[in-house]
């Protein structure tokens, strides 16, 4: 699997080579680079359904000669409170079972997306996913490991664990519901999957999990387009996704950051950029949910009065630990491409951790995702449940932009993390001037919003651990290449073409012509 390669005529990346590799031969059809992502995202709900699929959510940033934004988040239920969700679960939000199933946006997504850029018919894109559905792909050790993890999760989910619970290393694992699901759609489009027999069966199997979701309420779902936020930091313009995503957050990181010099020695930095982080997340937790509830609006966030004091809460040798807030646990695809044209697609998908919700579809091999889980049901608190609300998201597609044209399309799953290492990846490619394979390879940290505690990828830990714990950090050492640590891609646009990397934390690659 190639981590840094380089590219004349276009590259799809994403974490999973099976994937790269069908978006690279739609590349290589003459297809252009939505239609390889849309292709990679379709395969990578076959062979990697513990990220994402056509039961999550999509979020995309496209540059066509400008920015472009797109917002796939689907709704509560219309027809549930939080009053009902509190009164089923002893008045906590849950994290899997029917109650935390919002509307997926992510098939609407393919076909809006499709329909603006896509130059070939869905059927033709979903055909190497319908391949691997039907013929089968063989289970490597990586991808056993998430079904072993899901399957503790999902102990109790019968109709789950009749599909994946036997799932393990070396297993050829075909999937013939997941291909009459693309049939349906090939023949349909979105409307086979919002309308009719699906979108009864998914209210169905939700309803039979405890939870309200209708198919009134799927009928009604719309996606949104939207301009991306876009901020200078050292001369490089960010754009990233607004309300109800975190990507707002990277930009205050940023805002507060391009006040300061990053300092030189190793503890300092990462100390500052730590600290920076938590005041972020912080905010998020305070003011970010859907745009349509937010009383304090995200340009407030990175209004430079507000910035000013955000930064001025710093202190360069202590710790100093804002009020916890709601952890955002990740399982979630990210995947980049570009074309010889220069259409650039920054694009993330996602169940939100593992297969989601636990409720799973079998008619129609849909894993639904617990994106609600990210609802509070604390009613002082701005991502509090209500019907018919979006979700505060993790999910953040970012491209970078110098004078103007685009520099770097990248982007990372993580959950929490995805804001963390937007910022470590952003202060390594501009800041010290690194390629994007180098930065993403790079060690990580990522800090909890739960209980603040910093972990810090092994070896680097046993570096820099000591001095941040004398700086008052809780830190715990993580394994090397963790997965918590995120799967982020990058592609970098040059004079030659296009320079891309693949994260050696997943198994994917950076495929190409």
């Amino acid at each position: 699997m190639d981590h840094d390669a380089r590219f004349a005529h276009g590259v799809v990346a994403t974490p999973h080579h099976l994937a790269s590799a069908v978006g690279a031969e739609v590349l290589a059809a003459g297809g252009n680079a939505m239609d390889a992502v849309i292709a990679a995202n379709l395969a990578l709900g076959v062979v990697a359904p513990y990220f994402c699929g056509p039961g999550g959510d999509l979020f995309a940033i496209v540059w066509d000669g400008r920015l472009h934004g797109y917002l796939g988040a689907g709704r509560a239920p219309a027809g549930v409170t939080a009053a009902t969700v509190a009164s089923r679960h002893d008045g906590r939000m849950p994290f899997f079972g029917g109650d935390v199933v919002t509307v997926p946006g992510a098939v609407a997504g393919w076909f809006t997306l499709l329909e603006r850029w896509g130059t070939r018919p869905f059927g033709d894109l979903a055909a190497g996913a319908h391949t691997l559905a039907t013929e089968g792909f063989t289970v490597s050790a990586h991808g056993a490991r998430e079904f072993a993890t899901a399957r503790d999760w999902y102990r109790s989910m019968a109709p789950w664990q009749a599909q994946y619970g036997t799932v393990t290393a070396g297993t050829r694992f075909r999937q013939p519901a997941s291909a009459r699901l693309l049939d349906r759609l090939a023949t349909d489009g979105p409307d086979a999957f919002y309308r009719g027999p699906v979108a009864e069966a998914v209210a169905a199997a939700v309803a039979q999990a405890g939870g309200g979701l209708t198919p009134a309420d799927l009928a009604a779902h719309a996606g949104e387009s939207t301009d991306p936020l876009v901020r200078p930091y050292r001369g490089t313009e960010i754009a990233e996704l607004p309300p109800p995503t975190q990507g707002v957050s990277v930009l205050e990181a940023l805002a507060i950051l391009d006040g300061l010099d990053l300092p030189a020695d190793p503890v300092d930095r990462e100390h500052l950029l730590v600290e920076v982080v938590k005041i972020v997340l912080a905010d998020r937790d305070a003011h970010v949910t859907d745009p349509d509830a937010m009383a304090f609006p995200a340009t407030a966030l990175l209004d430079p009065g507000y910035v000013a004091g955000r930064r001025a809460m710093l202190d360069p040798l202590q710790a100093i630990d804002p009020p916890p807030g709601s952890p955002q646990r990740g399982g979630t695809a990210y995947l980049c491409a570009a074309d010889a044209d220069g259409l650039l697609v920054s694009l993330i998908q996602s169940n939100f951790a593992g297969f989601g919700s636990g409720v799973f579809v079998p008619e129609w091999g849909i894993n639904l995702h617990n994106r609600g889980a990210s609802f509070s049901l604390d009613p002082t608190r701005a991502n509090v449940f209500a019907p018919g609300k979006r979700p505060l998201h993790t999910l953040i597609p970012a491209l970078a932009l110098r004078d103007g044209a685009p520099w770097t399309v990248f982007g990372t799953m993580g959950g929490d993390a995805q804001v963390q290492i937007h910022v470590q990846l952003l202060a390594r490619m501009i800041d010290d001037g690194v390629d994007p394979a180098t930065a993403i390879a790079a060690p990580r940290w990522r800090v909890d919003p739960g209980t603040w505690w910093l972990h810090v990828e092994e070896p680097w830990v046993d570096a820099i651990g000591d001095g941040l714990r004398a700086r008052g950090h809780r830190v715990a050492a993580a394994p090397a290449r963790d997965s918590s640590m995120g799967h982020a891609h990058a592609i970098r646009l040059g004079p030659d073409g296009y320079h891309a990397g693949s994260d050696p934390r997943a198994e994917g690659a950076a495929r190409g012509r």
